[in-house]
C-alpha cells in the first residue's frame, strides 16, 4: 500500500473531482474525477455475476476496506477505445468545462480546460484490447503487447480516501510496447469498464506516483458530442 505526498494528494484530490463512475453520478452531484457520465452500453462476450453492490458510492469515492478489493482480468477492459484528448483540442468539450464552471464557486471554464489539458494529454489516440493483447495506436503507428496480470496496488491519499491501480506486465509482443500498464476506473472488483484512465511505461514505481496525467478512454463508437453530453449529464 502506497502513501502519496501532500502535493500528489492535492493533485489526486483534483483528479478525484474529475470523473465519477456513472453509478455514483446517478446518486449525487459530486464532480468526481471530472469525467462524470452516464454509463453507456459497452458490450462484451463475457459477463460478471457478483453479489457486490455496483452502486456503492463509498467505494467509488475511495472508501473501502482492503478485503473488499479483488483481482481483475484484462477482459474487464476489453474493447475498442478512443482518447478524449482530441475532443478537448478541437473544442468539443468546451461546453463541459463551461458546465463545470457554472457549478463551481472559484474555477472558470478556462481553469477546467487547463487542468484537463494536462490530464487528458496523450499521443495514443486509440487502444484495442482483445484477449491478452493490448494495441496502442498513435502517430508512430501500432504497437501490440501481450500482457499478464501483475496484481493491484492500493494508493492511500492524505485526504483519507484511496484508489486501486490494476497492473499488467508485458510478457510478449512488440518490444516497444509499454512494459507496464495500470488501469484506474474507480472499481475494486471485477466489472466491465465503461471508461478508464490508463498509465503506461517501463517504470512500475514511477507510474504509481503519476497523478497529473491520466489519459482517458471511452468506447470508440461514441462521437465527441455524445461523450460531452455524458460528461454533463451528471
Amino acid at each position: 500500500m502506497r502513501h502519496l505526498s501532500a502535493h500528489a494528494a492535492l493533485a489526486l484530490g483534483l483528479l478525484s473531482l474529475a470523473s465519477v463512475p456513472p453509478a455514483v453520478a446517478q446518486q449525487d452531484d459530486h464532480d468526481h474525477h471530472a469525467h462524470e457520465h452516464d454509463h453507456h452500453a459497452h458490450e462484451h462476450d463475457h459477463s460478471h455475476d457478483h453479489s457486490h453492490d455496483h452502486h456503492d458510492s463509498d467505494i467509488y469515492a475511495g472508501y473501502f476496506d482492503d478485503d473488499q478489493v479483488e483481482d481483475r482480468a484484462l477482459s474487464d477492459w476489453e474493447g475498442d477505445w478512443q482518447s478524449v484528448y482530441p475532443y478537448l483540442q478541437d473544442g468539443t468539450l468546451d461546453d463541459v468545462f463551461a458546465h463545470k464552471a457554472a457549478q463551481s464557486d472559484d474555477k472558470t471554464a478556462a481553469d477546467y480546460k487547463q487542468y484537463y489539458t494536462t490530464g487528458y494529454r496523450t499521443d495514443v489516440d486509440r487502444i484495442v484490447i482483445e484477449g491478452d493483447q493490448v494495441s496502442f495506436y498513435g502517430d508512430d503507428g501500432k504497437r501490440t503487447g501481450e500482457y499478464t496480470y501483475d496484481g493491484h496496488e492500493i494508493l492511500t491519499y492524505e485526504a483519507g480516501n484511496r484508489g486501486v491501480r490494476y497492473i499488467f506486465e508485458r510478457d510478449g509482443g512488440s518490444a516497444d510496447a509499454p512494459r507496464y500498464i495500470q488501469f484506474s476506473d474507480h472499481a475494486i472488483y471485477p466489472t466491465d469498464a465503461d471508461h478508464y484512465h490508463l498509465y503506461w511505461g517501463d517504470d512500475h514505481a514511477a507510474l504509481l506516483d503519476e497523478v497529473t496525467n491520466w489519459p482517458t478512454y471511452y468506447p470508440s463508437h461514441l462521437d465527441g458530442d455524445a461523450i460531452a453530453r455524458e460528461m454533463m449529464a451528471h
